[in-house]
């Protein structure tokens, strides 16, 4: 019988722990968000990443700046933050007005509050299996594997994607945890004969129901980081999930599987910074 991970029990949980670790620590964890343009979805984001701050205990802070916000007020608003006691995490919204360098942008953060883990020295310290802020999907991927007993050690980890802020940060984790790991990409060859060698797969290529059920090996934890709207409106994943969840033995949905642990895994980095100091 196949198990459907819920990521929203296991997010709401996590922030219930986190409440409680904050409550012991005597200061109250600050994320401060900032938002440039008027992107819907990102405004989604951004409301949602506040209430869970809210359900969390912890001080929440939105910064909103018009598309055309200039470079260098953009600066200023990361540096003022950067100095500011009451925020130990920073986030930058993405993506960003074209007029404006992401990557300039994101390293005017502070390391030690980077929330996202996306910065290069954060990047760095993963490679290195040093201690720092790690990307919040795959981060959030890791705990529901964990929390849902999945076997790891010395389990082949497929992942289906090598962007910065998934697929690589995914497989130095699950390298971590002892897992063989194979990164697959669009131009990998025999993609279904190796996903169907799977004790674990992770489907972030961005495509939806990319991964066919007859690609999943009987038994495998399938985990689907995708998030892609149909033409009706509905969402769906990289995975083809009806038919996934007919031979899997572990599967999230989508929506309600690692989209809500991204934001839980963002308070904890919060959380990690208040605890530095």
């Amino acid at each position: 019988m196949t198990v459907v991970i819920d990521g929203k029990q296991t997010a709401k949980e996590i922030r219930a722990e986190l409440r409680e670790e904050a409550q012991k620590l005597g200061v109250v964890p600050g994320l401060c968000v900032i938002l440039v343009g008027d992107d819907p979805a990102s405004a989604i984001y951004v409301r949602n990443k506040a209430r869970a701050c809210k359900d969390a205990g912890f001080y929440s802070s939105t910064i909103k700046l018009p598309a055309e916000t200039a470079r260098e007020e953009l600066l200023a608003c990361i540096r003022e933050q950067n100095a500011d006691p009451q925020i130990h995490g920073i986030l930058v919204q993405l993506p960003l007005p074209k007029h404006l360098d992401e990557q300039e942008i994101l390293a005017a953060i502070d390391p030690a509050k980077d929330a996202d883990g996306f910065l290069p020295v954060s990047a760095g310290k993963l490679l290195l299996g040093q201690k720092a802020p790690v990307a919040c999907t795959p981060q959030g991927c890791l705990e529901l594997l964990k929390r849902s007993g999945v076997p790891m050690e010395g389990a082949h980890a497929v992942v289906v994607g090598r962007s910065n802020i998934v697929g690589k940060p995914m497989a130095l984790l699950l390298l971590r945890e002892n897992c063989t790991v194979t990164v697959c990409h669009s131009r990998t060859k025999n993609l279904p004969e190796i996903c169907r060698t799977a004790d674990i797969l992770v489907a972030a290529i961005g495509k939806p129901r990319f991964i066919k059920g007859d690609w999943i090996k009987p038994g495998a934890a399938v985990i689907d980081v995708g998030i892609n709207r149909l033409e009706d409106g509905s969402i769906t994943g990289d995975v083809d999930y009806e038919a996934a969840s007919q031979v899997a033995g572990w599967i999230t949905p989508v929506p309600g599987g690692v989209g809500p642990m991204t934001i839980a895994m963002l308070l904890k980095n919060t959380l990690e910074a208040a605890k530095r100091g």
